[in-house]
């Protein structure tokens, strides 16, 4: 069983900047992918950046791009989200989860809830 938790979240004006930490316990998350989605009011739920356990490698969408930058400490098993360049739309409630291969997260925390006011 994995826990994770997410903090940083806040009210923030557009092109501000944000931090987001994910803790973990429970689990060595050795060659687990991990990531963020947010979900945003009446949205899905949607994979936003990951970064693998191994080498480092990162995924972006398009949109966060330039912008956000993920990062993780294998040996703390933690993770975080710098978040710069803020804009109205990246409101929503920010996720960390961590998967293996192609399966699903082992788990998801509360979430934290991000706002952009323009």
């Amino acid at each position: 069983q994995v826990q994770l938790v997410e903090s940083g979240g806040g009210l923030v004006q557009a092109g501000g900047s944000l931090r987001l930490s994910c803790a973990t316990s429970g689990r060595t998350l050795s060659n687990y992918t991990m990531g963020w989605f947010r979900q945003a009011p009446g949205e899905e739920r949607e994979l936003i950046t990951a970064i693998a356990w191994s080498d480092g490698s990162t995924y972006y969408i398009d949109s966060v791009k330039g912008r956000f930058t993920i990062s993780r400490d294998n040996a703390k098993n933690t993770m975080s989200l710098q978040m710069n360049s803020l804009k109205p739309e990246d409101t929503a409630v920010y996720y960390c989860a961590a998967w293996f291969g192609s399966d699903p997260p082992v788990g998801w925390g509360q979430g934290t809830q991000v706002t952009v006011s323009s």
